[in-house]
Order: C-alpha cells, then sequence, then structure tokens
C-alpha cells in the first residue's frame, strides 16, 4: 500500500509539474466537469461491489476526486496554499480507504491496522510540516 500511495504521489507531482502554466477559466471549468463525471462513474462502479468492498470503493473514489480537485486548484491559481491543500489531501484520502480497508479485519489484526493507517497519517503529515 505504502508503494501505491507513493507512485500516486509521484505521479501526481509530475502532473502537476508539467503544467506550470496557468490555465484559462474556460479550461477550469471543462476539468472540473470532468472530474466530478469521472467521480460518477467511478462512484457507479462502486455499486456493483458488496460490504466492505463497496465502502472501500466509494472511499476510493471519493478520495480520487478531492486530491483531482485540489490539484485542479493549484494549476489554476498555483500557490502554497493550494499546494498544501493537494498534499492534505492526499494524506486524508490516504487515511480514510486505509481506515476502511481495516473494517474487514477484526481483533488485534484491525488494531493493528488503524494503528498503521494512523501512523502513515502522521507521517504524511510530518512531511508537510517538513516542506513549509
Amino acid at each position: 500500500m505504502k508503494k501505491h500511495l507513493l507512485m500516486i504521489a509521484i505521479a501526481s507531482t509530475c502532473f502537476v509539474a508539467g503544467q506550470a502554466s496557468a490555465m484559462t477559466q474556460d479550461e477550469y471549468k471543462v476539468a472540473k466537469e470532468k472530474i466530478e463525471a469521472d467521480y460518477k462513474v467511478d462512484k457507479k462502479q462502486c455499486d456493483t461491489l458488496k460490504d466492505n468492498a463497496k465502502d472501500v470503493c466509494h472511499k476510493e473514489a471519493k478520495g480520487k476526486e478531492s486530491v483531482a480537485k485540489a490539484e485542479l486548484e493549484q494549476q489554476y491559481k498555483p500557490s502554497e496554499r493550494h499546494a498544501r491543500d493537494v498534499q492534505e489531501e492526499k494524506v486524508k484520502a490516504a487515511y480514510e480507504v486505509a481506515k476502511e480497508k481495516c473494517d474487514d479485519l477484526k481483533g488485534d489484526s484491525k488494531k493493528a491496522c488503524d494503528k498503521q493507517a494512523k501512523a502513515d497519517e502522521e507521517r504524511g503529515k510530518a512531511e508537510m510540516r517538513a516542506m513549509k
């Protein structure tokens, strides 16, 4: 999971860096509509799943949407605040998904999973503070 999150972070950083020029308002609107449409499609795909897998899928879809929106804001109006928002959304999304995945477990395994998810969140927050 850590490798997956790292790959997402690297890919999104490359994506943001590659889009250094500011976008027009029309481009922003189109991109925002695309993000919302992608979210609806992802959410619809989750409806085919059952139980906790469905919940995990919904958390992943919501996290993907929130990160994409934060990245869009950073592209539209680049700033330190928007860059921080992107990182916050990534940490939050990863934590929400990890917590939801822990719900499949029971007993000590669940406690360990929850503890690991919280530790990963705290590490992400510490990295954000170090970037300032």
